[in-house]
């Protein structure tokens, strides 16, 4: 046998098809070469040469999210995981599957052709499928940034053939891969459309066009001032009341004393103090997310000082439950969670810390430290028998796993307390972690999850730390957990 012979080359009439694929493949390349493409030799090969390495995709992600709005953020967040999926499994999989040889640059125009031709093999075309992915994240998250990203997608797709460096059915491949990564990052953490809060019960409450009646109560503490210029832009005839957290409550007091609506902005906390007014005054509440964490207005569905003001000019709201806590003479209700055990002590730890060194890095170092503590599991009473435990965790509504995301309610008003419990004994942080991993509804020796409506502690220890909605107080003796539903009347824009 020669050694001249090439035995992984195709042989002519083995494979028909294939054969006349990649002679249309040719044909179809060089007469993309001999056409003059007006105005292309100028922006072509530097917008190709712009999106080597991602740098031109990691530059438009900033941009996106510099418009500092939740849904830009998601939409920068989840364009750049669905590159880098797309991405790595271009340099394992694809290149090393198809060594297909780079197009002869015979044909190209000079005046085309980058300076620095790549090495890799050709097919599948990682720059396609990086333009592909990108654009197709970005527009699975906010469909208007995706059409303000998808023509320069395209362009860096079509470059590829532009410049000589790829076949146009590489670049075909490379873009359905880079779509297909989108829709595989998806599939792990669903995009907040995908989980929409269902549109009942809707109900009655005061339409104020220019936010005429309207109140709200705005802690300055929470970084609210951009939010505050945007509600005076959006309801121009709303009073704003500027406090700082301590002075929450106090002002909504005053507030919901002459107010046709009480609106509140800041993080969950604020927002707990708030609904707790509105709700003893039998006024519609609206959430302006102003925090750090803004879980409550998430799960509604109003992400930003633009829904809430248009639900409060159409009048859309829905009702949604409240959970409520009665310790002795004293009550308090909760939006979102309400929790005992090591968490409290967590929540309590980060606040003593986060002045000095911020929310997060605090949220780490106080789970550290609370986590490798020495000490004795929580005992309480359930049913008249004793339960020792390391946490009890009781949500307002029933908390779903969204892929592989953290849980999120998608029914505000199911009439259900979501209780988890982390029972008592060895390893507490090796149990937190496997109850936090298990589904929703897990039994086992070191968890359980149960839905009830209400829930009834005894025996409980004097100093017990309580956390509802990030705020800690002292419980004692019997804690009753239970469900006011449809209780509060909150704006929401029609979906």
């Amino acid at each position: 046998m020669s050694p001249d012979v090439d035995l992984t080359a195709p042989r002519p009439g083995r494979h028909p098809l294939r054969d006349r694929l990649l002679a249309l493949d040719c044909r179809l390349f060089e007469f993309a070469a001999e056409r003059r493409w007006p105005g292309a030799e100028r922006v072509l090969p530097r917008l190709s040469r712009s999106a080597d390495h991602g740098v031109l995709w990691f530059a438009t992600a900033a941009a996106i999210a510099a418009s500092r709005t939740p849904r830009a953020r998601r939409a920068a967040a989840r364009g750049i995981a669905s590159l880098s999926l797309a991405s790595l499994t271009i340099n394992t999989l694809g290149k090393r599957s198809v060594r297909r040889p780079r197009p002869v640059l015979d044909p190209v125009p000079l005046v085309r052709q980058l300076r620095r031709q790549p090495i890799t093999t050709s097919f599948p075309s990682g720059h396609s499928a990086s333009a592909a992915a990108f654009a197709a994240g970005v527009a699975l998250e906010s469909p208007a940034w995706g059409a303000a990203v998808a023509p320069v997608a395209f362009s860096v797709a079509m470059s590829r053939v532009y410049t000589g460096v790829h076949f146009p059915s590489d670049v075909l491949a490379g873009a359905a891969l880079g779509a297909g990564a989108a829709f595989a990052v998806r599939a792990l953490v669903p995009t907040r459309a995908g989980a929409v809060p269902p549109a009942r019960p809707r109900t009655e409450a005061p339409a104020l066009p220019d936010g005429e009646g309207l109140v709200v109560v705005a802690n300055s503490a929470a970084g609210t001032a951009d939010r505050i210029r945007a509600l005076h832009d959006e309801l121009p005839r709303a009073r704003i009341v500027e406090c700082g957290p301590g002075e929450v409550r106090a002002m909504a007091e005053q507030a919901a004393a002459g107010a046709r609506a009480l609106a509140v902005c800041g993080g969950d906390g604020t927002v707990n103090t708030a609904a707790e007014v509105a709700l003893r005054h039998g006024l519609p509440l609206a959430v302006v997310p102003g925090g750090t964490l803004n879980h409550f207005a998430h799960d509604l569905g109003v992400e930003d000082v633009r829904a809430s003001a248009r639900a409060v000019r159409e009048g859309a709201a829905v009702r949604v439950d409240v959970g409520r806590f009665v310790c002795g003479s004293r009550q308090g209700v909760f939006l979102n969670t309400c929790s005992l055990g090591v968490y409290p002590e967590l929540v309590r730890t980060r606040d003593q810390w986060s002045p000095r060194i911020g929310g997060w890095p605090a949220g780490m170092l106080a789970a550290l430290r609370v986590l490798r503590a020495d000490r004795h599991p929580l005992e309480v009473e359930m049913s008249g028998r004793p339960h020792p435990l390391w946490l009890l965790f009781a949500g307002n509504g029933t908390y779903h796993r969204m892929g592989l995301a953290p849980g999120r309610r998608v029914d505000l008003a199911d009439g259900r307390l979501d209780v988890r419990v982390v029972h008592g004994g060895r390893r507490p942080a090796l149990r937190l972690l496997a109850a936090a991993l298990a589904g929703p509804l897990t039994r086992s020796p070191a968890h359980a999850a149960v839905q009830v409506n209400r829930l009834h502690l005894s025996g409980v220890a004097p100093g017990t730390l309580l956390a509802h909605d990030g705020e800690v107080t002292d419980v004692e003796g019997d804690v009753t957990l239970e469900k006011l539903p449809q209780a509060l009347t909150v704006y929401r824009p029609s979906m």
